[in-house]
């Protein structure tokens, strides 16, 4: 099991910028898959980016490709999504995951998790 802390959410207009940190303390971080997900009040928690334990493998939700990327720093137990071009439909808790194996970028398939960051968009 690894924990997270998410950071670096906050207040910024349509079309601006944010870069969400996640430090994961514990054992083998370079072992797990890690997932950004969000949820916004009274819908369910939703699928952003993930990146496979290396970073060479990365996957993003149709709602976000372009707008987003995700990296990872195994040195220093981190992993990032910068995200651009926001939108008001971006508001949301924006959640850190990570995961040893799996196939599928679900919640279920991840057992870590983060407290969650707030992104808010204003139009």
């Amino acid at each position: 099991q690894v924990q997270l802390v998410e950071s670096g959410g906050g207040l910024v207009q349509a079309g601006g910028s944010l870069r969400l940190s996640c430090a994961a303390s514990g054992r083998s971080f370079s072992n797990y898959d890690m997932g950004w997900f969000r949820q916004a009040p009274g819908k369910d928690r939703d699928f952003v980016a993930g990146i496979g334990w290396s970073g060479a493998s990365t996957y993003y939700a149709d709602s976000v490709e372009g707008r987003v990327t995700i990296s990872r720093d195994n040195a220093k137990n981190t992993v990032y999504l910068q995200m651009n071009s926001l939108k008001p439909d971006d508001t949301a808790v924006y959640y850190c995951a990570a995961r040893r194996y799996g196939t599928t970028w679900v919640p279920s398939s991840f057992g870590s998790w983060g407290q969650g960051t707030q992104v808010t968009v204003s139009s």
